[in-house]
């Protein structure tokens, strides 16, 4: 698929009449997040940007990026209506390059690619991490798929603890630290059974 047949598809997606996601944040988001002092964070493939609002709502200064124009323009709606403050960027995470070293926190959340762009945007948002700040990277695993429930269907587009620590660890131009690599388990209104997520937080340390 495309860059533009994926865009297009997921403007399809959000061009549903009510949030496709709701507007909670993502339990595992909340959780590391939640406890953190507010400072500057980053949500790359934002969709609707319900991290980001969350994260505003909290005092943080959120950048919600994402390629599909209408999900953009629906969290700039919810963003009025409760008077929320989140800058929205229209722009492909694949091509889009943050500002080195600015965020305390960056979040990337059911972004589905296959390894080589996966690695990319997992280069990018590890750069563009301030000294001490907090990358959480949260997606559908691969046992999912046999275990689990819901999510896509190609393991080559799929985490694995694994596959995303070992990516952060390639990384020699950007000195960090794993804090959690695990499978989660998170409950959803499809099945009896509870969806399984890859949850990876790693922390940027001082450069040595």
């Amino acid at each position: 698929m495309t860059a533009v047949e994926g865009r297009g598809m997921w403007e399809q997606y959000y061009g549903k009449s009510q949030s496709v996601w709701g507007w909670a944040p993502n339990r595992f988001v909340a959780e590391v997040l939640g406890p953190l002092p507010a400072g500057r964070a980053l949500d790359l493939a934002a969709g609707e940007g319900r991290n980001a609002l969350w994260l505003a709502g909290l005092g943080w200064r959120s950048t919600a990026v994402d390629f599909a124009e209408n999900a953009l323009e629906r969290g700039r709606a919810q963003a009025v209506e409760h008077g929320l403050e989140v800058e929205w960027v229209l722009a492909d995470v694949l091509e889009y390059q943050p500002e080195p070293g600015a965020y305390d926190a960056v979040v990337i959340a059911y972004l589905h690619l296959e390894a080589d762009p996966r690695t990319a945007v997992l280069h990018n948002a590890a750069k563009a991490l301030a000294p001490g700040g907090t990358l959480v990277v949260v997606g559908h695993d691969v046992t999912n798929i046999a275990d689990g429930v819901g999510g896509p269907q190609n393991p080559a587009i799929l985490y694995t603890p694994e596959r995303v620590t070992e990516a952060l660890e390639r990384l020699a131009d950007v000195d960090m630290k794993i804090v959690r690599a695990e499978r989660v388990h998170r409950q959803t209104d499809r099945a009896p059974q509870p969806a399984i997520d890859t949850l990876v937080v790693a922390q940027a340390t001082q450069a040595s």
